[in-house]
């Protein structure tokens, strides 16, 4: 078979072990997934509700064109119709832009450690990666992104709240930057984490778009909505862009439970605000925490937290696993000595926080 030899050496992406791996390997009977950044309070009820009444056409494709979920997200966000594009989550949205924009000809310019699906399909697609580490406070380092653009460079991926850091990139200092990014660069604001942001220097980059044509904002219902197992993601731009765009969208994407699950949700806001809420006090949890051990966990606006444990990230989430708590180590995201920990109830908050510190106290291995 004449495979892309592109392909070489890639590796599929590796998610966690499932909560039934992990009872099975460890004879665990209560296992706290907190590697995904999923919402732990699930999802609305309105979404609950619609999912036991939903009668679905089986047999028929879905609406390819979204109508009902454009016209109320259209509707709740003040753009136009014909401005939002629609993805089987961020991911498919990135495929989507990589496959528009790039090739052996093209570079493209993106912080690290950030989103590793942005590095993935520019390398499928041939194009060179540029990626420019982030600043010793875990922010992006924009002057550094801007000396990286060059004329072959056509997207540059900026992702605010960062994964896996959960760092913003104050308004003034995004607008100030996509100023001096050259009009044939397209720029993707990728805010799959903004619903649970709370620092008012984080504005709203959906405002961008409106200024500037090159500017796309990526969206989900993936995480403060609760709805990731229906994969609904969308992107937000000049109707320019998204005809140019669109094309390359296969022509069923999103499916019918999830188009009409994400329309329910965004009809309960309150279900967002509880959520932002209950992230916000789940946050103060671990930031105690950190400081009452000198641990570094720097501000997140996400819903998960980097956790700083003096020793191998590897090792310390192979001991919680044994203790039952899934999280995610810092040394196969960029962060070595970290673990990303999605923020859960507090119950289960206090529960790892029980089991890190007992861990603590024995001594992590180094790396």
């Amino acid at each position: 078979m004449r495979w892309n030899p592109r392909l070489e050496g890639m590796r599929a992406y590796e998610p966690g072990k499932t909560i039934g791996e992990v009872k099975r390997e460890f004879g665990l009977h209560r296992i706290v997934k907190l590697a995904s950044n999923e919402n732990p309070f699930g999802c609305s009820g309105k979404v609950k509700k619609f999912i036991a009444e939903a009668g679905l056409e089986t047999a028929l494709y879905p609406d390819g064109y979204a109508t009902e979920l454009r016209e109320a997200l259209s509707s709740k966000l003040g753009v136009g119709p014909r401005q939002l594009l629609f993805g089987g989550g961020s991911d498919e949205l990135i495929v989507i832009i990589s496959r528009a924009l790039l090739s052996e000809s093209d570079n493209t310019v993106m912080p690290w450690p950030s989103f590793p699906q942005y590095r993935h399909n520019a390398r499928i697609q041939g194009a060179e990666v540029r990626e420019v580490p982030l600043r010793e406070d875990f922010s992006h380092d924009l002057d550094g992104m801007l000396k990286a653009i060059d004329k072959k460079t056509s997207i540059v991926w900026l992702c605010t709240p960062n994964n896996p850091t959960g760092g913003i990139i104050p308004h003034e200092e995004l607008k100030a930057f996509i100023r001096k990014v050259p009009e044939h660069v397209l720029v993707i604001v990728d805010n799959a984490y903004h619903e649970f942001v709370t620092d008012p220097a984080y504005g709203d980059p959906l405002d961008l778009t409106e200024d500037f044509p090159n500017v796309l904002v990526l969206r989900t219902f993936s995480k403060a909505y609760g709805l990731a197992a229906f994969r609904v993601g969308y992107a937000i731009g000049s109707e320019e862009v998204i005809a140019k765009l669109d094309p390359v969208r296969p022509p069923f994407n999103t499916n019918v439970l999830g188009q009409q699950a994400a329309a329910r949700a965004l009809d309960d806001q309150a279900f967002i605000e509880s959520t932002r809420q209950q992230n916000e006090s789940g946050k103060d949890q671990y930031t105690r925490f950190a400081e009452a051990h000198g641990l570094t966990c720097p501000r997140s606006e996400a819903n998960f937290v980097l956790m700083e444990v003096k020793g191998s990230a590897d090792a310390a989430a192979d001991e919680l696993l044994k203790r039952g708590y899934i999280v995610r180590s810092g040394d196969k995201l960029g962060t070595p000595g970290y673990l990303r920990i999605t923020v859960g109830s507090r119950e289960d908050n206090e529960g790892l926080l029980a089991a890190l510190e007992e861990m603590l106290a024995q001594g992590v291995p180094e790396a």
